[in-house]
């Protein structure tokens, strides 16, 4: 008898656990959206300073969660950009540096042969993406990839379980879809099926927007009201674009609120580099395809009710390699060796004890159609490698060091400049003559990096036909 009560309380605990099981919350582990915007500048939001374009949904994103004030793509442009950002990788370890060639803009006037560039993720570089799957994640991404298109290089083969496009197959070219300008809605619309269709597992969402990317588009009720204020032929444009890009963001917000999933979702907003010519990001230097602030700080907002305090701020430097180790962090999995950092301490309101003493970037190539207020009259950028260490900034720039003197002459090359961004954040004032000490050191720094990364560095013109020859290396 006994052993029959035994037995039978037995088989009800087993069926009340597995009612439990059925009945419990389908998964726990956070969910990630990150909503990433293309050539979206520092200076193009309300809450970063515009007082010429409005974006009222990201403000209210800022107020709700965590903005990053020192927040840095790892790229003044979108290939290489998105390449450190899927990987966690700076630009010498996956060797994607630019759009297509390193030799953009006017040969005659390249002094050095730049390093070939590679215009696809090597498949053997484990994205976040696969990370992600692997743990159990469902994954998806809504636009632009950007980072090849082969067998063993689509969004497919690199992680994501759910790729949609609506810009294919070329994303650039405007359409005629007035509702659905740069298919922002769509491509939103599809991550919310997406969402709906795992919500009873943990899901990353990658919402990578073509927005507000060349052939700008914009809904007419939308290009009409800053017209009203007084904007005019491209710049109304542009600034309907950011309305409608900031529009549906707001979409995501409230499906998240309504499905109960906020307090179960990490919301990261983004962008890829800095802004084109048609936006001034003055007070800072430069824009996209430059290694000024201009082209490579971002607006970046970290959102998540009951973990992040609304209306938090972090002055800390941070850069969208440091998004891989903590998305990561978040799903409890191990993954390969990063370039970046875990800020899931920083986001939880704890101090942050990072293992990096600096910031990196490296561009050994050229990029024509010069920035404002920029260092040169040609190019965007000439080669070169920048470090940020607390508020110092040092560029290096290797025409200069390789063929005029290097070290020996660093007095009157001209190949360094040294900003302190406490005080300069234009970086107008070169202090490379001015604070020797903290130039050689920080000088110290970088070229100890430059080596210990193995980052390749453009060589001397035997022959200027070098330079017509060249063919940049294709994954493809």
């Amino acid at each position: 008898m006994i052993i029959r009560q035994y037995i039978f309380y037995r088989i009800i605990g087993v069926l009340l656990f597995a009612g439990a099981c059925f009945w419990a919350p389908a998964q726990t582990r956070p969910n990630i959206v990150l909503i990433l915007a293309d050539d979206l500048g520092y200076m193009d939001c309300g809450f970063t300073g515009s007082r010429k374009f409005e974006t009222p949904v990201i403000d209210g994103l800022s107020r709700q969660g965590m903005v990053f004030t020192q927040a840095y793509a790892a790229a003044g442009n979108c290939a290489p950009s998105r390449a450190c950002l899927m990987s966690g990788l700076y630009t010498p370890r996956h060797g994607v540096y630019a759009v297509g060639s390193t030799t953009r803009g006017p040969k005659d006037r390249m002094r050095l042969l730049p390093v070939p560039n590679t215009a696809s993720l090597r498949p053997d570089i484990v994205t976040m993406a696969e990370a992600l799957k692997a743990k159990g994640y469902a994954t998806g991404l809504f636009g632009k990839w950007h980072l090849g298109k082969g067998a063993t290089t689509s969004p497919q083969a690199q992680g994501f379980d759910t790729y949609v496009d609506t810009r294919l197959p070329n994303p650039n070219k405007r359409r005629n879809e007035p509702d659905d300008p740069k298919g922002i809605f769509s491509l939103t619309e599809a991550a919310l099926d997406f969402m709906k269709q795992n919500k009873r597992q943990p899901f990353f969402v990658f919402l990578s927007h073509h927005a507000i990317h060349s052939a700008q588009e914009a809904r007419p009720a939308t290009l009409a009201r800053f017209r009203k204020r007084g904007l005019t032929g491209r710049e109304a444009l542009y600034a309907a674009c950011i309305y409608d890009l900031d529009e549906s963001i707001g979409k995501v917000l409230h499906y998240l609120g309504d499905e109960k999933q906020a307090s179960n979702t990490l919301v990261i907003f983004t962008s890829d580099n800095g802004a084109t010519q048609e936006s001034s990001q003055e007070p800072l230097r430069g824009n996209k395809g430059c290694y000024y602030e201009g082209g490579i700080r971002e607006p970046f907002v970290a959102y998540w009710p009951g973990v992040i305090r609304p209306g938090s701020v972090s002055h800390m430097p941070v850069i969208n390699i440091d998004l891989y180790p903590t998305f990561l962090a978040l799903a409890g999995a191990a993954g390969p060796k990063l370039d970046g950092e875990n800020l899931m301490p920083l986001l939880r309101g704890k101090a942050v004890q990072t293992r990096r003493s600096a910031l990196y970037w490296h561009f050994p190539g050229y990029l024509d159609k010069p920035v404002i207020r920029g260092r040169d009259s040609l190019f965007r950028s000439r080669p070169v490698s920048v470090m940020r260490r607390d508020n110092w900034k040092l560029h290096l720039y290797h025409e200069e060091w390789l063929l005029d003197g290097g070290a020996a002459a660093i007095d009157r090359n001209n190949a360094v400049e040294l900003y302190d961004l406490a005080t300069d954040e234009g970086e107008r004032n070169n202090l490379a003559l001015h604070n020797k000490p903290k130039r050689d050191e920080l000088l110290k720094e970088l070229l100890q990096w430059i080596q210990q990364t193995k980052a390749p560095l453009p060589q001397p013109l035997n022959d200027r036909k070098q330079l017509e020859q060249k063919n940049d290396a294709r994954a493809e």
